[in-house]
């Protein structure tokens, strides 16, 4: 049985235990947070041990799973590996690009392996899409939330919009040609609301939108290819696929050649995408993908390379933002 130890039992830490326990094939080793009381009621809540330091954790467990705040991944990942334990970092994988390189080039010289935390790679509507897309021509993202102070330690980019870039580059297999972006901190010192235009190679456009200082939650994403429009609601968990009708170019034809309107349902064809309602949760997948890796020692979904990827990009993405005049974000 796999024992995996949590770094980090705020809200999120706490999820993740709840999951880890219901998964047959691993155990909880125990948990360590920072907050001493807070690492003692999530001892107690879900039945096992509170460590004094995150080294007694690393020496009880097979694997760590590291939920903490994102200022503390570079150190805690660093630790865990040289410890010689696979580890699963949340997303973003780290604050600074150069401190990820450092993590992933580390993983890969001692031969372990990393999962970072792209929660929707595992949204069931992402599933039930996949075979859909194929060849986007545009894409359209939109990532939206009212204020909360958890992970105001990073910017909106690599708080919520590094999750929509983390789907477009798995969707997209091209290299990025050119970025644009502009973007505002309004509660925090850096970026709360931020837009990227990704330009691709093969001539894909994305179009990215986050803002964590809004009046309602969205998470929408929106796919353009020929003769489909894909469109995915990531929190109802439900999408539709519209694509050409059969009939549709006999119509078009016939409107041309008189001035009989045609409906613009009878050009297409409409599919509603939505996961059986038994479908996990998208954090049991991940997270049961993750043992399924170390387990069978293979590639995690979303591995070092990814999050280093979608980190990359999101660099990008700021040092765009930075060349607005008097403007300098992190």
């Amino acid at each position: 049985m796999l024992q995996i130890g949590i770094a980090g039992v705020g809200r999120l830490g706490r999820f993740h235990a709840g999951k880890i326990l219901s998964d047959p094939r691993c155990a909880l080793a125990g948990v360590y947070d920072i907050d001493p009381v807070r690492n003692q009621e999530a001892a107690r809540d879900f039945g096992v041990k509170a460590f004094g330091s995150y080294t007694e954790l690393l020496a009880a467990c097979d694997a760590m799973d590291i939920v903490a705040t994102t200022s503390a991944h570079y150190e805690l990942a660093k630790t865990a590996l040289h410890a010689g334990k696979p580890v699963f970092v949340e997303k973003p994988l780290c604050v600074e690009l150069r401190q990820a390189e450092e993590v992933v080039e580390l993983a890969d010289k001692l031969g372990l392996s990393i999962q970072v935390g792209h929660i929707e790679r595992f949204n069931p509507v992402i599933f039930a899409a996949e075979r859909h897309i194929s060849s986007p021509l545009f894409i359209e993202s939109t990532r939206i939330s009212s204020f909360q102070p958890r992970g105001t330690d990073v910017s909106v980019v690599l708080d919520l919009m590094i999750h929509d870039i983390d789907l477009i580059l798995d969707f997209v297999n091209s290299p990025l040609s050119a970025v644009r972006a502009n973007g505002a901190g309004i509660l925090t010192p850096t970026l709360d609301i931020a837009n990227a235009r990704l330009e691709f190679a093969c001539g894909t456009v994305a179009n990215v939108t986050s803002s964590r200082v809004s009046l309602k939650q969205e998470r929408r994403l929106r796919f353009f290819q020929k003769d489909t429009y894909i469109s995915l609601d990531l929190i109802a968990k439900r999408g539709s696929v519209v694509q050409r009708s059969e009939a549709a170019e006999n119509l078009l034809r016939q409107m041309l050649r008189s001035d009989e309107a045609v409906k613009p349902e009878e050009l297409v064809e409409t599919q509603s995408l939505e996961p059986a309602p038994e479908d996990k949760d998208a954090l049991a997948l991940e997270l049961e993908a993750w043992v399924d890796a170390v387990l069978s020692n293979t590639k995690p979904v979303v591995d070092g390379q990814a999050g280093l990827r979608a980190m990359r990009a999101a660099a990008l993405i700021t040092d765009a933002i930075n060349q607005q005049p008097n403007i300098k974000y992190g």
